[in-house]
């Protein structure tokens, strides 16, 4: 009987961030000028840490890869958003809704297990100095970097096979600007438990594992530095971390206020505020961080400026 009266559906419609054409107008404009300095500034940091031999080091290896992922995962929301911004009617075809889906999810979950991965590489620097060169070798940091896209391959997978088709009947209004995995889900005319626990327990290992593993990375490294004898080396030390510990309160901290936390405090007002904030402004701090906050990176960026300046 329900087969019978279900209404199928090709296509979502999203709502956006607001149904005004004159706020939407402002927003184009905003979310245009985030959109272009993260994906100049993150090209631009993959660029100089390939040009600067200075830069050839595990620790910008990892940055440039971060680097690369934050475009891609801007890149799966922004530009449909910002053409949707321009639009009446804010359709989007059911496929490419979970081809978004799936690759929003595989790009955060790289980026996630990337800054576990350059938690670790933090920790054998300082606790680890005279051995940094051997254990951080060329061949473990490629399998590190290919770890940490096979772990977002294989978180996506399982939880799209236990959630893809999803069946609708009621709506295809997607209360969203994206087609995040908790929309999807509340839209689906069938039972969603399997796929909530699927969802749970892939992102909990992927997430859970990232997160231990830059605890335990951190602990060790805070006991080594307050260990040392000279201010100025504990200074230098914690100032090699100081950019990607900021990093990683940012991304986790969002990540984990977003997706674990009581049903009872949920909101989607709220939710689609994080929303722009992990998968828009996030991207886009993380280059000018790691520049800011980084005296390698600021260097070689006045010296590509100046060499720039003189060939002029």
């Amino acid at each position: 009987m329900a087969g019978e009266n279900c209404t199928v559906f090709t296509d979502f419609i999203l709502l956006g961030l607001s149904g005004r054409q004159d706020v939407q107008q402002g927003l184009f404009v905003l979310f245009l000028l985030v959109y272009g300095i993260t994906v100049i500034a993150n090209l631009g940091m993959i660029l100089l840490i390939n040009l600067d031999p200075r830069l050839h080091t595990p620790m910008y290896y990892f940055l440039s890869n971060l680097s690369f992922c934050d475009v891609c995962y801007s890149s799966t929301v922004s530009p449909r958003m910002l053409a949707d911004f321009l639009s009446e009617q804010k359709r989007i075809p059911y496929n490419l809704c979970f081809v978004q889906m799936f690759f929003f999810g595989f790009f955060a979950a790289v980026e996630c297990v990337m800054l576990s991965v350059m938690a670790y590489d933090r920790y054998v620097a300082i606790c680890n100095p005279l051995s940094y060169t051997v254990v951080m070798s060329r061949r473990l940091c490629t399998q590190l970097v290919v770890i940490a896209y096979i772990a977002g391959l294989l978180d996506m997978t399982i939880f799209t096979s236990f959630t893809f088709p999803i069946s609708l009947c009621n709506s295809n209004v997607i209360n969203h600007f994206f087609c995040d995995i908790p929309p999807l889900l509340a839209l689906s005319s069938l039972d969603t438990t399997i796929s909530e626990i699927a969802l749970t327990i892939s992102c909990s290992c992927v997430v859970g594992s990232s997160i231990v593993t830059v605890l335990l990375s951190y602990s060790y490294i805070i006991t080594t530095i307050l260990r040392m004898n000279s201010a100025e080396g504990r200074h230098k030390a914690f100032s090699t971390c100081a950019s990607h510990l900021t990093a990683v309160a940012i991304f986790y901290g969002t990540l984990l206020s977003m997706y674990f936390r009581p049903n009872s405090s949920y909101s989607m007002d709220t939710d689609k505020m994080a929303s722009v904030f992990y998968t828009i402004v996030i991207p886009m701090l993380n280059p000018l961080i790691y520049s800011l906050r980084n005296k390698d990176v600021k260097g070689a960026l006045k010296k590509a400026v100046g060499n720039k300046l003189c060939s002029g």
